[in-house]
């Protein structure tokens, strides 16, 4: 099972709206949930939950050399403007 980290400025607001709307675009695609988890953060967290993870999704810029995991910029996931892009990424980057 892949680990995915959602992650936005505070942890909660933001990031809930991505993460539902990457289980939608992911569901469409015939991703099962078995397939994946969802976790959840401030972008402040992600620096430390990276390990816990095989990637992260961020809704603000993230710049970190630090992190070992793929980031992924999920602002398109927020807007609609790009999404297919974004889900293209996910699917490649984990092989789902």
């Amino acid at each position: 099972m892949k680990k995915i980290l959602v992650a936005c400025g505070a942890g909660v607001v933001t990031s809930t709206a991505a993460m539902n709307k990457l289980q939608e675009e992911l569901e469409k695609r015939g991703i099962s949930t078995d397939e994946y988890k969802l976790g959840q953060a401030s972008v402040a967290e992600v620096q430390s939950l990276a390990s816990q993870y095989d990637m992260a999704i961020t809704t603000t810029q993230y710049d970190n050399d630090a992190i070992k995991i793929p980031v992924i910029n999920g602002l398109p996931l927020l807007t609609n403007i790009g999404v297919d892009t974004v889900i293209d990424k996910v699917v490649k980057e984990l092989g789902l």
